[in-house]
């Protein structure tokens, strides 16, 4: 059974950074996508970033490129969201979630099938 763990979240003020965490365990799949979504109170689950563990594609949100990085570890089986330059509308809960290798962007929840519980990010001054 796959299981997502996340971790990393807290609190910043704007313009601060943070690094989030997704550790992967009981993947059947040599490979697979990894996407980070976030979810704000009120709000519907917004895709933030993926990558492909095949090939190592990225994807951004219009919201956070140039801000937020996405990388791998394979030795620790995790995937990491750096995220810099926070503003107050980044605040939500996090979540990573596993999907199809073939996977290229996070856009639609229904497509990743395994999440995590989440982590809360707040970007407050």
């Amino acid at each position: 059974q796959v299981h997502l763990v996340e971790s990393g979240g807290g609190t910043v003020q704007p313009g601060g950074s943070l690094r989030l965490s997704c550790k992967v365990s009981g993947a059947t799949r040599q490979y697979y996508t990894i996407g980070w979504f976030r979810q704000a109170p009120g709000k519907e689950r917004e895709g933030v970033s993926c990558l492909s563990t095949s090939d190592g594609m990225t994807y951004y949100a219009d919201s956070v490129k140039g801000r937020f990085t996405i990388s791998r570890d394979n030795s620790e089986n995790a995937v990491y969201l750096q995220m810099t330059s926070l503003r107050p509308e980044d605040t939500g809960v996090y979540y990573c979630a596993m999907g199809d290798p073939m996977l290229v962007v996070a856009k639609d929840p229904d497509d990743f099938h395994s999440w995590g519980q989440g982590t809360q990010v707040t970007v407050s001054s």
